[in-house]
């Protein structure tokens, strides 16, 4: 019997999910909600699904067992606490909420429902982020770089605080999970922000460049950096520095030792790991491919909700621990 499918979010992210879930065997999208009535039938009706603007309509009339949330930060409601206490599986797109009082109410939910809840941290899933981990498995770590430096998104919601959490949140939060995925526990920052050269966009009140310095439970410091000023691409990575050893993850990796240099290309569709991980978890109840757990992403949502704090009271915060 094929795993029946629902989705909130009807948007660019949500469309790439299910284009990836088209490849898996026994998946079936049968419903589809988005605010944009337009926006939902339009994706429906790619998998002859039915169409939704309320997720709670949806939520009351469909038989699913698993639902994606692929919804902007701020737009996170009562969508995961509705589908917990139907005992429906999550997969939720990152950021996770806006809030750490919204992501644990969410996070108890589905600890006392006991479904199955992944989170959109494809980076983990990349064939080049479990060698870089091998490598890194019995080093020292001396000091960690991370970097999304680019542009920012179209999409309105982006350009808001109160609706996107800022590029920290956001975008970055994909480098700070890396790094805690690779280097450990993140257990205080001290941030500065600034709005450079975005003034003149209408309804722009995200701040432009940003950067952290971050500490590590293990002792390794290390520093995020992120600006959405740019017109041109530039750089998004982590650099992880021991003695005699830099790895550095642009999805490619290169890894420099005394002597010479490797670089690895290419790997897995990072998407599509995830997403078999997930499926894989709703049909047997074997999680253990899941590596980025509902649970676990509150924690990397802690850290960047952080960030913004500090730079609001300029000095340092400690990571809420969780």
């Amino acid at each position: 019997m094929p795993v029946r499918v629902g989705f909130v979010g009807a948007g660019g992210i949500a469309n790439a999910h299910m284009n990836v879930l088209q490849l898996i065997e026994d998946v079936q999208i049968t419903c589809v909600c988005d605010v944009d009535k337009d926006r939902a039938q339009s994706a429906a009706a790619r998998f002859v699904a039915k169409a939704y603007a309320d997720y709670r309509e949806m939520l009351h009339s469909e038989k699913i067992d698993a639902l994606y949330v692929c919804v902007p930060p701020y737009a996170h409601e009562e969508q995961e606490l509705l589908a917990a206490r139907k005992g429906i599986h999550l997969f939720v797109e990152k950021p996770v909420a806006l809030t750490l009082e919204k992501a644990r109410q969410i996070s108890e939910a589905i600890s006392q429902s006991g479904i199955v809840a992944a989170v959109g941290y494809h980076w983990r899933y990349q064939s080049n982020t479990d060698r870089a981990r091998e490598i890194l498995s019995d080093r020292q770590i001396g000091m960690v770089l991370g970097y999304w430096m680019g542009g920012f998104p179209g999409v309105s919601w982006w350009r808001r605080m109160e609706q996107s959490g800022g590029q920290m949140v956001e975008q970055t939060t994909h480098i700070f999970d890396l790094a805690r995925y690779l280097c450990g526990e993140i257990v205080e920052v001290y941030a500065a922000y600034a709005n450079r050269d975005s003034k003149h966009i209408p309804d722009f009140n995200v701040y432009d460049v940003g950067a952290a310095t971050i500490k590590f439970a293990n002792g390794a410091i290390g520093s995020m950096s992120n600006t959405c000023l740019l017109s041109v691409p530039y750089t998004v990575g982590l650099h992880v520095i021991a003695r005699d050893l830099i790895v550095e993850i642009h999805g490619d990796l290169k890894v420099i030792q005394p002597g010479y240099t490797q670089i690895f290309t290419g790997g897995v569709n990072a998407m599509q790991e995830e997403n078999r991980a997930f499926i894989k978890a709703v049909k047997t109840g074997d999680r253990s491919d899941i590596r980025s757990t509902y649970e676990d992403a509150v924690k990397t949502l802690a850290v960047t909700l952080a960030c913004n704090e500090s730079a609001a009271a300029g000095k340092p915060i400690k990571v809420p621990e969780l």
